[in-house]
Parts: C-alpha cells; structure tokens; sequence
C-alpha cells in the first residue's frame, strides 16, 4: 500500500510516517520504481506500535527502545517493565507539576474581583515573578 493508505489504516500522517522513517524508528519503505513508498503488513504493525507507544505519552527515545525490546524476542519482560515504570515516574512528577500550576491559577482566579476595577491579583502575581506551586 501506498503512504496515504498506510496513514489512513494506522491513523498517523504521511507527514509523520515519513518523519518516522527519517528518525529511524520506522525502516525505510521499499519504494516502486517511480519511487513511491510501499508498505506492507509488518509495516502498520509497526506504524500501530508506535502509534499506540505516543498515544500514551513515551518520547520519540523512549518508542526506540520499546521497539528494540518488542523486535527481540529474548528480551527479558523486566526490561520493558522497568521503561514503562519509569515512565510512569515522569507521568506523576509533570501531573504534580500541573496540579500545583492549577491549583496557584485557581487561587488568583478567586482573589480576583473580576469587576470594573483595574485591581487585579492575577496581574499582580505574574508581575511579581514568582514561581508557582
């Protein structure tokens, strides 16, 4: 199949699939003798791995090594649990993050009078400098 076909059966961009391809995490497709791509079966396999591998967040890095791992058949399951746990780690640590930006965004929106006068806490604190959380 061609690339418009493989990005619509796995969801991705032609776009993406070529950068993809230039990254290395997917191999070069074979190409027709005008030099269109072709890809095949084990093709989408991969183009849905990788898919589903960002869907839930792993960086461009972190999908290599989830690929290496799901290509080698002797891997050991620890390996992939341990890059899965750490990803998790990364997961809580930027939804810590986000919580605390939240909750500092929420506590101006409610010192804020939100009426017609110029006061305003929100403006005050972005002025100040002052890190969140």
């Amino acid at each position: 199949m061609n690339i418009g076909q493989a990005a619509k059966s796995s969801g991705l961009s032609a776009k993406m699939i070529r950068y993809y391809e230039s990254t290395g995490l997917l191999e070069a497709a074979n190409r027709t003798d005008s030099g269109y791509r072709i890809y095949n079966v084990k093709d989408l396999h991969t183009l849905a791995f990788i898919k589903r591998s960002r869907d839930l967040g792993f960086s461009l890095e972190e999908v290599g090594k989830l690929l290496t791992l799901w290509q080698d058949r002797e891997r050991a399951s620890a390996d992939v649990k341990g890059l899965a746990r750490q990803h998790i780690d990364e997961l809580n640590q930027k939804i810590a993050e986000l919580t605390g930006l939240r909750d500092t965004l929420q506590d101006l929106v409610a010192n804020c009078h939100g009426d017609h006068r110029p006061d305003c806490p929100i403006l005050k604190d972005l002025e100040s400098g002052r890190c969140c959380g």
